[in-house]
C-alpha cells in the first residue's frame, strides 16, 4: 500500500529513537528529532516524532489533536501542523497519562487549546507516580498541563462534518486509556493499547493488564473494517489485519505463561522456556526484549493466580 511505503524511512528512525532509555527518559536531544506528517485522509494525519504517535484532524472548525509527545517538541509539532492547517488547535485528547503522550499539554494549554482526557488521566497527572517496571518516578504535572475536561465512558465531537468518537477502555495499557475513532474518515487512534510490530509495554503499576489490552484491541476490531487506517500508540501505521495478528500473539503468549504459572514455575524458569519464541522475529525487536515482555506478563498474570 502506498501510505506504508511512504513512511518506512521515518519508521526506521522512529524505532531507533524509541528505546527504553529514550521513551521513559526526558533526557533526550530533542534538537535532532524531526516531526513527519503522513496524510491518511483529506482531513486526518499522523505525526511521527519522539514519543507516542500523534493524530491530527484539521478542518474549517479548527484542529483536533490526539496526544502531544514531549514539551520540547511543541514548537516543531506546531510547525508541522501549520503546514497542514492555519487554524487554531482547539482540542487535545490525551489517550493516557504517560509523559511521552502528554508532555506538550502545558504548552498547548497556554496557547488556548482545551485538554481533554479520561478522569483517571487527570488523577494520575495530579499526583506523583511511579512506573515500577522502569523504576521511574514521575512527578505531578503542573496545573496548566492537567486536562480541564474529563469523562468516564465516552464523548462525541462533531467538527466540520467529522464525527469523532472518544471512548474509554478499562485497565488496558493503564487505567485511563482512550480510543479515538474518526468515524467519517475511517481512521482510529488506539493509544498505547497497540504497539504495532512491537511487544507492548503494559503499565501494571497504573492498573494496566494484558487481559484489558486484549479486550480493548478486540473492541477496536469489532468496530473497524478492512479499510480502516489504524494509528497505534507506537510503531508504524497499521490496519485491521495487523491488529488481529497482534491480538492473536497476545492471546497465545498469555496462555503459555498462564499455564506455567499454574504449574508453579518461577519467572526465570518460564523465561528459559522462551514462550515468545515463535513471535520474536516479528515483535521482538522494539522497545522490550522478549524476556522483558515475559516479565511484565508474569507479574500481571501472577496477581490473577493468587
Amino acid at each position: 500500500m502506498n501510505y506504508r511505503r511512504k513512511i518506512i524511512p521515518y519508521v526506521v528512525v522512529y524505532i531507533l529513537l524509541f528505546t527504553v532509555s529514550s521513551a521513559f527518559s526526558q533526557d533526550q536531544d530533542f534538537d535532532k528529532v524531526q516531526i513527519n506528517a503522513v496524510k491518511l485522509s483529506e482531513t486526518v494525519y499522523m505525526l511521527l516524532g519522539s514519543g507516542g504517535n500523534i493524530g491530527v484532524y484539521a478542518g474549517d472548525d479548527g484542529v483536533f489533536l490526539v496526544d502531544d509527545q514531549f514539551a520540547p517538541l511543541t514548537k516543531k509539532i506546531k510547525t508541522a501542523i501549520g503546514k497542514i492547517s492555519d487554524k487554531k488547535i482547539r482540542f487535545v485528547i490525551n489517550t493516557h497519562w504517560h509523559f511521552d503522550h502528554v508532555g506538550g499539554n502545558e504548552n498547548l494549554g497556554e496557547m488556548g487549546s482545551v485538554i481533554i482526557a479520561h478522569e483517571n488521566v487527570r488523577k494520575r497527572m495530579s499526583t506523583d507516580q511511579f512506573i515500577e517496571f522502569f523504576q521511574k518516578k514521575v512527578p505531578a504535572s503542573p496545573k496548566g498541563a492537567l486536562p480541564i475536561i474529563t469523562f468516564t465512558q465516552d464523548l462525541m465531537f462533531h467538527l466540520n462534518g467529522e464525527d469523532i468518537h472518544v471512548f474509554h477502555v478499562k485497565n488496558a495499557h493503564t487505567d485511563g486509556d482512550a480510543i479515538v475513532y474518526f468515524q467519517t474518515s475511517n481512521v482510529i487512534h488506539t493509544g498505547d493499547i497497540y504497539f504495532a510490530g512491537l511487544y507492548p509495554f503494559i503499565d501494571t503499576s497504573a492498573h494496566g493488564s494484558v487481559n484489558g489490552v486484549i479486550d480493548a484491541a478486540q473492541n477496536v476490531l469489532s468496530i473497524i473494517n478492512d479499510d480502516t487506517k489504524v494509528i497505534p500508540g507506537h510503531g508504524s501505521l497499521s490496519n485491521k489485519a495487523e491488529l488481529r495478528a497482534y491480538v492473536d500473539m497476545l492471546i497465545s503468549i498469555k496462555a503459555k505463561i498462564s499455564k506455567q504459572i499454574s504449574g508453579g514455575k518461577t519467572l526465570e524458569e518460564i523465561q528459559k522456556t522462551k514462550p515468545t519464541q515463535e513471535f520474536d522475529e516479528k515483535w521482538g525487536h522494539g522497545m522490550l526484549t522478549p524476556d522483558q515482555f515475559v516479565q511484565i506478563l508474569y507479574k500481571d498474570l501472577s496477581m490473577n493466580h493468587k
